[in-house]
């Protein structure tokens, strides 16, 4: 085996600092992204200083990772005409020998009703948000799709009567005048 030149050295080194500077451009894109998607690739790119090509290969290939898979809007469904009723169930479950939980969640979040389910610790198993346009369709969904699954031992449903704040928006912020009053 050759020893290493110091050309060798300096071209890994070299390597290295890039891979680290493209990584931090990504966790700081993602972060961006997290709080307003709605943001254009040149807006990001002045915001870090770099070009729009730049961003925009990097977003390309965090999307055929799979490390971004959306960009979902917050809606406040009270505002608006269509009613959507949001609750949190709580699952335990018996795991599947060789695949744990895995193929019980992979069940369960087929269904388009779930739009979040999550492993847990603590007293139950599986995190469950499930989205309905009533209360009825939810209990129903429960007591017809959800329950009857074989490895599912029990569940909690708790309804959501309210938001208050969300993927850190808050919803219904009241708009403070901070103006003084002027007094001729």
């Amino acid at each position: 085996m050759r020893e290493r030149t110091q050309q060798d050295k300096i071209s890994h080194s070299c390597c290295i600092n890039i891979y680290n500077r493209r990584m931090g451009m990504e966790k700081e894109i993602l972060s961006i992204l997290a709080n307003n998607s709605r943001l254009t690739n040149e807006q990001i790119a002045v915001m870090l200083g770099r070009t729009e090509d730049e961003v925009n290969q990097a977003i390309k290939e965090m999307e055929h990772k799979s490390i971004l898979l959306g960009y979902p809007a917050l809606v406040d469904w009270e505002k608006t005409e269509n009613d959507v009723v949001t609750a949190y169930i709580e699952v335990k479950v018996t795991p599947q020998r060789g695949q744990g939980f895995d193929r019980v969640a992979e069940r369960i979040y087929q269904y388009p009703q779930v739009k979040s389910c999550s492993l847990m610790s603590g007293g139950y198993d599986l995190f469950v948000v499930v989205e309905g346009k009533s209360m009825k369709e939810v209990a129903l969904f429960v007591a017809e799709k959800l329950a009857p699954i074989e490895s599912v031992l029990s569940t909690a449903t708790h309804f959501v009567l309210k938001k208050y704040k969300e993927k850190g928006v808050a919803f219904d912020q009241k708009t403070k005048d901070n103006r003084e009053a002027v007094v001729l």
